[in-house]
């Protein structure tokens, strides 16, 4: 007896670590499902294979057997009579969902991902970027002059991924006592915009790249809802943050290479007044396992594209300390995917 449970508990080991083995055969489903439009094509009543390969241009036969390995995934749902329909998961990945996860879905699949995944135990060993070695060039360089389709994505995805923090982002964050708000490195305004719309009190300034900051948010520019409260000033924050604030955000910039976060940091440190406050909105590696299984693996996928890497608490700890700011506290950040944390510091007064 004891050897056959011996035997049946090796299965399910051997059948789990199989799982993660396909893993980018997964991906690559999701991901071509989304290009052939298979979640339009499907809508609430359920409907056949035929149908759905004549509104996506697919062989029926082929498009099935894709169909069938993604409902075993959860994405679909397969009815008793071999129909297929929407079930939550599906949804997401429609052009209707409001949170736009279809753009996240191509990102982590763009092509060079399928160059650079193969080079992860080289990039391990030298603790490198793997982009600027297959491609001869720094990564946001690649993207803008070698792959434009890959670059809009990238704008979507992190776009889509703004919006869906936003909100729960702008109530965890405390603005007692402050007149000056500013998103450094802000994107197109998401969380700035909302941050705005819940404290009438507060200007904002979007600091961010001259072509990224004249794609912001409507409200935010001349003539918008917030356009009288928020100034909107182009420049890299790797060179100089020429803006004087209270409060200093940064979501997700912290990502790349230490040597760049801490130029940032005391950039911010240079034109900062005493007792101003940064808040670093971003996952922490140290976190609960379960806010891990994804932010874990987009830490090596930060390593593959630029060299970069997430952040446990006391490696934050030691970049403020570096940059001359004295760590303040760290808190999570409920109702977020994947989990962020706000982690703070002040300039020393």
């Amino acid at each position: 007896m004891k050897a056959q449970d011996d035997q049946a508990a090796a299965m399910e080991l051997v059948g789990k670590l199989e799982h993660l083995a396909v893993g980018a055969g997964v991906a690559a489903a999701l991901q071509a499902a989304v290009k052939l439009g298979v979640p339009e094509a499907v809508g609430e009543d359920p409907v056949g294979v035929s149908e759905i390969a004549a509104r996506t241009d697919a062989v029926p036969g082929t498009l099935g057997r894709l169909l069938r390995a993604l409902e075993r995934q959860g994405v679909f749902e397969e009815t008793s009579d071999g129909l297929y329909r929407h079930n939550a998961l599906s949804r997401l990945l429609r052009d209707d969902s409001p949170y736009g996860l279809k753009h996240l879905v191509l990102w982590l699949g763009a092509p060079w991902t399928w160059q650079a995944w193969p080079r992860l135990d080289e990039a391990v060993r030298d603790g490198k970027a793997m982009v600027p070695k297959i491609f001869g060039k720094d990564f946001y360089s690649y993207l803008t002059q070698d792959a434009p389709e890959s670059a809009r994505v990238f704008d979507k995805a992190m776009t889509a991924v703004s919006s869906l923090s936003s909100r729960q982002v702008a109530m965890a964050i405390d603005l007692e006592g402050v007149g000056s708000v500013a998103d450094v490195a802000g994107g197109q305004g998401h969380l700035l915009r909302t941050l705005l719309a819940r404290h009438p009190g507060v200007h904002g300034t979007l600091f961010d790249l001259e072509a990224t900051v004249a794609d912001a948010v409507p409200e935010l520019c001349a003539g918008g809802e917030f356009g009288e409260r928020c100034s909107l000033v182009p420049g890299d924050c790797l060179n100089e943050v020429p803006v004087k604030a209270d409060l200093y955000i940064l979501k997700n910039i912290l990502d790349w290479p230490d040597e760049n976060s801490l130029r940032v940091l005391k950039n911010i440190s240079t034109t900062a007044g005493p007792g101003a406050r940064i808040l670093v909105i971003d996952s922490v590696m140290d976190a609960a396992p379960e806010e891990m299984r994804v932010t874990s693996v987009i830490d090596l996928f930060m390593l593959l594209n630029v060299g970069g890497q997430r952040h446990t608490r006391s490696e934050f700890e030691e970049l403020f300390s570096k940059a001359g700011l004295d760590l303040t506290g760290t808190e999570a950040v409920s109702g977020t995917f994947p989990t962020l944390h706000l982690v703070e510091a002040t300039v020393p007064r």
